[in-house]
């Protein structure tokens, strides 16, 4: 049993970090995330207490996730976004904590003087004093007020004072929720969308919501919670599913303050999966994206048993690997299988971006295609060029002859060919790019590859996987952008993402990934855009420096 929304007297829950820890235990939570209001401070202490209970033996100490509820305001309406696995200690993060209090602590001030205006004799002193330690909220206030008896109920003291529209309500100052996701993606957590249901919202406006907050790089979404209902469980999980978010859940315990959620079990049916934390987990990963051709492979088409070794490890303790290639499917599953690429954790970018592929389920993720009307368009252009030009079907190879072009694209592209006086017509369908070859005239595909994109500016785009291959995918498509596609489809946030490559049709993928790794053997554009440039070639595994440091 885990709960991934717990608050503490840190801010406005009544129980310590530790007695938050000890009632875990007695309730048998396996994990528990600590998501106080707005900060962090008992996040050191809650952890400690669990790291000394398991120096002195103890067995069912729950892991504590470190995480936070950041209270942000869209269109009037409070939207909160928890943070999961935050690193407290990122400058933006301690900087915007650090105004945050100082604006809330001027603000308590003005409380205190208008409460003190309207006969209620209150100090930010006898607070700090009653609530030692506890970030003073709303709910600390309407607490001390009624104990020293101006009121018989806490309901009673926000309708007379403190309430959004009593007198002495003071508005906080608030990020927006698109803010805070970005925020929380700094700090290296996972943005969360709090109880989404608690806002009201129709579900046009919810829908909306969500898909701005994805936008900006949210990653997940409060589908299991105290209050919702089986309707309501089911709408979160089918946006969460359009949108490719990350589950959630929890209690939103408060102790005393909300004295009718408990811990773990909400209002006593509450139950959050323990696969939600599993994937959530996963989704702080890194994951590595490696072309093949002068990248992961040897000169000869291989890898070292060094390289392959690496690469087990790391699929085997949970990281994810995807080829990113401009080799056809068939050509990259070839090779692989070959190789003995038998990895969980495993993913297929090929065709330059044009497929994306489970390896480990066979199933296509997402494909994108040049139409057929596209595909004569581009061959008729090579054809009067005098250029050699070929597309693919899903696992041959369609051109006009085999002439030395494709005999020396072949050599490494293992795929059959079919004959044909007319490429676009044996592709109904389309295809995922047109290739284009020369093997001693580069000046001519340069010169081909700008009318192809003066003449289709709006349905292709074209790159140079190296000096003698042109590829014509579709519009938009790139490596770099069916690597974000598949982040965002498994998720995971952009900064995990380590990209690999060495020629020009790598560029996009250097440039999009958190960290951009270029091969001592790359290009010098491509090395001028990196992150990394690897002190070894790729024929002297130069790809290992970056998994021995950042996969281990």
């Amino acid at each position: 049993m885990i709960d991934l929304h717990v608050h503490s007297c840190c801010s406005d829950g009544t129980l310590t970090p530790e007695e938050l820890v000890d009632l875990a235990m007695e309730k048998g939570l396996t994990a528990m995330a600590l998501t106080d209001h707005d900060t962090m401070d008992g996040v050191k202490r809650i952890q400690d207490y669990a790291n000394s209970l398991r120096s002195q033996g103890k067995e069912n100490v729950p892991e504590i996730i470190p995480g936070i509820e950041l209270s942000t305001e869209r269109d009037g309406k409070d939207v909160h976004v928890v943070g999961l696995y935050v690193n407290q200690d990122a400058p933006d993060f301690k900087k915007y904590i650090k105004d945050f209090v100082e604006s809330r602590d001027k603000r308590n001030e003005i409380m205190c003087e208008r409460l003190r205006k309207h006969g209620v004799d209150i100090t930010m002193e006898e607070l700090l004093s009653r609530f030692p330690g506890a970030v003073i909220t709303r709910a600390h206030f309407a607490r001390l007020i009624m104990e020293k008896g101006y009121v018989r109920s806490m309901p009673d003291v926000f309708e007379k004072y403190i309430g959004d529209h009593a007198p002495c309500y003071v508005p906080r100052e608030k990020v927006t929720p698109e803010q805070a996701v970005k925020l929380i993606l700094k700090a290296d957590g996972i943005p969360v969308l709090a109880h989404p249901i608690l806002y009201n919202l129709s579900d046009r406006k919810l829908e909306q919501l969500i898909l701005d907050l994805k936008e900006k790089g949210l990653l997940g979404i409060e589908a299991v919670y105290s209050t919702y209902s089986p309707a309501d469980e089911r709408k979160i999980r089918a946006f969460a599913y359009k949108y490719h978010l990350l589950l959630s859940g929890g209690s939103d315990f408060h102790g005393k303050n909300k004295d009718r959620i408990d811990l773990g079990t909400g209002l006593g049916n509450l139950k959050v999966p323990e696969e939600f934390l599993d994937k959530i987990k996963l989704a702080g990963r890194n994951v590595l994206f490696s072309d093949l051709d002068g990248t992961l492979f040897l000169k000869d088409s291989t890898i070292s048993p060094e390289m392959h070794a690496a690469l087990k490890a790391m699929t085997d303790k949970g990281y994810r690997f995807v080829i990113n290639s401009g080799r056809p499917l068939p050509s990259v599953m070839e090779r692989i299988v070959n190789l003995g690429f038998n990895f969980s954790n495993m993913y297929v970018i090929s065709n330059n971006g044009g497929l994306i592929y489970d390896y480990e389920t066979g199933n296509i993720i997402k494909d994108f295609r040049l139409s057929q009307d596209t595909i004569r368009k581009v061959v008729d252009m090579a054809k009067e060029a005098g250029i050699h030009v070929h597309s693919y079907t899903d696992s041959e190879i369609v051109g006009f002859e085999d002439d030395d072009e494709l005999k020396f694209y072949r050599e490494r592209i293992h795929m059959p060919f079919i004959k044909t006086d007319d490429i676009a017509g044996c592709l109904p369908q389309g295809s995922f790019k047109v290739q284009i070859i020369s093997l001693d005239n580069i000046p001519a595909l340069a010169a081909l590859k700008d009318r192809i994109l003066a003449a289709l500016p709006l349905e292709v785009d074209a790159v140079f996987s190296n000096d003698q291959y042109l590829e014509i995918v579709p519009k938009g498509v790139s490596k770099g952008d069916a690597m974000l596609y598949l982040a965002d489809f498994l998720p995971v946030p952009r900064s995990r993402l380590f990209a690999a490559g060495d020629e020009h049709n790598d560029m996009t993928m250097i440039q999009y990934a958190g960290t951009g790794i270029a091969m001592k053997n790359g290009c010098e554009e491509l090395k001028a855009a990196a992150d990394i440039v690897t002190l070894r070639d790729n024929d002297h595994d130069g790809l290992l420096e970056v998994i021995e440091k950042y996969f281990v």
